[in-house]
């Protein structure tokens, strides 16, 4: 008799035969580049249950670049497996031909000249378009954001997160988890979610006082869908307090919560529920040891890592769904629920080609309704690119080396550091460069730009703990999001040592001296968690120094020597 396993083993293995979890039937249409909307949307409907999924959009309502990474580290059990498999490999993987579509969807690859051929990607009004199609085509499908949505641009800034709500909600979402939200502070948080009409999910979510769950945010929400009773759990980002300023949200507290989990599951399964969905932005490797520990979750819709993946990742009986970031990408997941179980599924990961999808009119009016207060402010143009702008990657991205370039010089430091963060959109050479670009790439509520005196040794300790938070071979000690961003030093790390002896030969640059553990250096950075940060906000420092320079152009970056990868 075959198991369930194996009889998810043997859908996932359809599903990819048929199409619908793959990518490379658009390969043919490469050379024609005769992409259609009908054909980014081609699905063959399956059983009873249709979900929805975004996440990561970082309040980008308008189309964009955004280039996936070339680097993306994994250690431990993870090393070598998706999403952790980047460039030709992660084509191989997947049988995507250079130059198609999903080459530019998916990988890094001659990223410049293929946008140049295909254009930007996302949109809110595009995403509409592919949600209501999905909606035509299942009526009663649930759609489900994976959070990080109210945060990451100049209009979402100015608005206190205003103008992502008003959107998303024209596009009625069933329910949602959250993470950068809460740097939005937790009165303006409470006040949003009052007034949401749909849920607002976090099973993990606990009043710091009582540790007990936080009234505001119910831990699952139930629906009735094709005969199916289904239960949607919430899993906020369980590192709130160390990754973003505590300060902010005083009265929550976070963590992953794998026993209360359990007990969610078994209580939603003891309600009846057919089929359980767990809404994550735990990120892909702390969901994947998640679905080993906790049982009898059939799927984990998966954000925070922003990594895109045209297949789920089996872990048991659990699928788990990767939906990219930045609005790039919708998923689709049809599921046969009957006995009180998931029988199969089939998924497709729908990437957001704005020139080929057609804006919904609404959400375009909402969306233009939204930025007009600002459009001066965001269309003003500030400089030019002759190089590739692009954050993601575990070391360093040439946004960041411009960043810390600004610091450098606008702060008069030694040394610069700008946060491993993930979110950002990317430019292409010969763009302008606009106050929006430059918010899309700083925007947040605790933006300041310090400038300090720092030991050697106190750097090296910096260097330490962000390196553990991302190459701890336990997922759950992975607290992070990429490596903290070094201007004006370089550095060796090995991360297959352990904390405290992973970073070695740490250098000048400007001199080509060693660091000196005694000594101290001036460094400028941003995004310090601390309430009392003082100096300029860092889009005012980046624009000041784009404006002097007035065409940037960002060198190669090889100041960090990766051993053990």
């Amino acid at each position: 008799m075959i198991s369930r396993r194996d009889f998810l083993q043997t859908s996932m293995a359809a599903s990819a035969i048929l199409g619908a979890s793959s990518f490379g039937n658009w390969a043919k249409l490469a050379a024609q580049q005769a992409l259609t909307q009908d054909q980014l949307l081609q699905f063959d409907t399956f059983g009873n249950v249709s979900l929805i999924h975004i996440t990561d959009i970082h309040a980008q309502l308008k189309p964009i670049y955004f280039r996936e990474p070339s680097i993306n580290i994994g250690v431990g059990d993870n090393k070598g497996a998706v999403p952790h498999v980047t460039g030709a490999e992660f084509r191989k993987l997947y049988g995507i031909d250079d130059g198609s579509p999903s080459h530019y969807a998916l990988s890094s690859g001659d990223f410049s000249a293929l946008a140049q051929a295909y254009g930007k990607v996302g949109g809110l009004d595009r995403m509409a378009t592919v949600i209501n199609a999905i909606r035509a085509d299942r009526p009663d499908a649930i759609l489900l954001d994976g959070g990080d949505t109210w945060h990451g641009s100049y209009t979402c800034y100015k608005t206190e997160g205003q103008d992502m709500v008003n959107v998303l909600n024209a596009m009625k979402p069933d329910a949602m988890t959250f993470h950068w939200e809460f740097t939005l502070g937790s009165d303006r948080v409470q006040e949003i979610v009052e007034d949401l009409p749909f849920a607002a999910l976090g099973q993990n979510i606990f009043d710091a006082e009582w540790d007990e769950p936080a009234e505001l945010f119910p831990p699952y929400k139930f629906f009735e869908r094709g005969g199916a009773k289904i239960a949607v759990i919430g899993q906020a980002f369980p590192y709130m307090p160390i990754a973003n300023p505590g300060w902010m949200f005083p009265e929550y507290s976070f963590g992953i919560r794998d026993e209360n989990m359990q007990a969610m599951v078994d209580e939603v399964r003891g309600q009846g529920a057919d089929l359980v969905i767990v809404l994550s932005h735990n990120g892909f490797d702390v969901d994947k040891k998640m679905a080993g520990i906790v049982s009898g979750i059939d799927v984990i819709l998966s954000g925070h890592t922003h990594d895109a993946l045209p297949e789920p990742v089996l872990v048991g009986e659990t699928i788990i769904v990767a939906s990219g970031s930045n609005g790039k990408f919708v998923s689709r997941v049809d599921l046969d629920v009957r006995d009180g179980r998931m029988m199969g599924f089939r998924h497709k990961l729908i990437p957001i080609f704005s020139d080929v999808i057609e804006p919904d009119k609404e959400v375009a009016a909402l969306i233009d309704e939204q930025r007009a207060p600002f459009k001066s402010e965001l269309e003003e143009v500030i400089g030019q690119t002759e190089s590739l702008l692009y954050r993601r990657g575990n070391f360093n991205g040439s946004w960041d080396d411009l960043i810390c370039e600004a610091l450098i010089e606008e702060r008069e430091a030694d040394i610069a550091m700008s946060p491993g963060v993930r979110w950002g959109p990317s430019l292409i050479p010969g763009q302008d460069i606009t106050r929006e670009d430059i918010f899309n790439v700083t925007s947040m509520t605790y933006g300041k730009a310090y400038r300090s005196e720092m030991t050697g040794e106190f750097i090296k300790v910096i260097l330490e703990d962000v390196a553990d938070n991302i190459f701890n071979p336990d997922p759950y000690y992975q607290q992070g999001g990429d490596m903290v961003r070094i201007g004006g030093m370089g550095y060796r790390i090995d991360i297959n040592q352990p904390q405290g002896s992973r970073i070695s030969d740490m250098t000048l640059l400007k001199t080509g001296e060693a660091i000196d553990p005694e000594k101290n250096y001036v460094v400028a950075g941003w995004a310090s968690v601390n309430e009392d940060t003082e100096g300029p906000q860092i889009w005012d420092v980046v624009e000041n120094h784009i404006r002097k320079q007035g065409t940037v152009r960002v060198a190669p970056n090889d100041s960090v020597k990766v051993i053990g990868a």
